[in-house]
């Protein structure tokens, strides 16, 4: 069993070891990649009690990556950490990785939203001889009082007109993925790039259907919007996939899966829904990164540092 130790500062220690079993409240990070050669869990401890953690997939080229096909990997943290010890921490890990013949590392950090020493992290990574390799922008409402604020002084009117208007919306767990295919036609009618690993979805949404949601928006009794989001942990609520159909050009129809989102954000009890980036084809979308600041308007960078070794 491959396990690497080092003490470090403060009564600081770090482990590296392979992950097994592991229960977090960021739960997609648990599973392990497809391609994964070794799947490791750093940690940071502190008088025998977990402080951080960063899982990392390693595949067989030798490459390892926190953590490929997810939203982010990164690192976590219990509670605030020294500077010095995570920078001692990140030295551990390059180390550790060397010595299992790891030819590049790459760690795409969460936005500091989710936690408060994302940044530091970040730029500890960039001192540590890491590149930048990917920003992507990520549009956040944070505060359940703010959520809740926007839905009091909005929904109601929104629901009247939708009814006025023949829409319907519909908000749920996933019972089938008929959905998806909608969604794809829709993207290729617009000429997007599809990025979803669907069995990867599948498989996701089959271990942890409590976890994920699907919001329809019907028009005359037909599906002309979906919109996918998950339960990231158990304090945020990420919105990662959809698409309307192009057919469509009425704006109650983003209005509502919008309006829809925050509702079920406060049905959920979140404190920060993450509205993910907007691009299209690699390109900024700025026709949707406007249209997302009308209910999320502060913005947090995702960073992708990577380092040869």
């Amino acid at each position: 069993m491959t396990k690497f130790e080092r003490n470090s500062l403060d009564h600081y220690n770090f482990t590296l070891s392979e992950a097994r079993d592991e229960q977090h409240d960021y739960f997609l990070q648990v599973f392990k990649p497809h391609d994964a050669k070794l799947f490791l869990l750093g940690r940071i401890w502190k008088k025998d009690q977990e402080k951080a953690f960063l899982f990392i997939s390693i595949d067989a080229n030798e490459f390892a990556c926190s953590l490929p096909n997810l939203p982010f990997g990164g690192l976590w943290t219990h509670e605030s950490i020294p500077s010095d010890v995570l920078e001692g921490f990140i030295s551990f890990l390059l180390d550790s990785l060397l010595q299992l013949q790891v030819k590049r590392f790459a760690v795409t950090q969460a936005p500091a939203a989710y936690g408060n020493q994302a940044d530091l992290f970040s730029y500890l990574l960039f001192k540590s001889g890491f590149d930048l390799e990917n920003v992507l922008n990520h549009q956040i409402l944070c505060g359940k009082k703010r959520i809740k604020k926007w839905l009091t002084q909005n929904f109601t009117k929104l629901y009247k007109k939708a009814k006025e208007n023949k829409f319907n919306v519909t908000t749920g767990n996933i019972q089938s993925f008929t959905f998806l295919e909608e969604i794809t036609t829709w993207k290729d009618d617009r000429g997007h790039k599809q990025p979803l690993d669907e069995n990867r979805l599948i498989q996701q949404v089959s271990t942890y259907p409590e976890r994920y949601f699907v919001i329809t928006v019907l028009h005359d009794g037909k599906a002309v919007a979906h919109a996918l989001a998950v339960k990231l942990t158990s304090e945020s609520l990420y919105y990662f996939y959809s698409a309307i159909n192009p057919k469509n050009q009425l704006r109650l129809t983003g209005q509502l899966m919008m309006a829809y989102l925050l509702k079920l954000s406060v049905e959920q009890k979140v404190s920060l829904l993450d509205l993910g980036s907007s691009e299209a084809n690699d390109e900024p979308n700025h026709k949707l990164i406007y249209f997302k600041n009308k209910y999320a308007d502060t913005y947090w960078n995702k960073s992708t540092w990577i380092k040869s070794l």
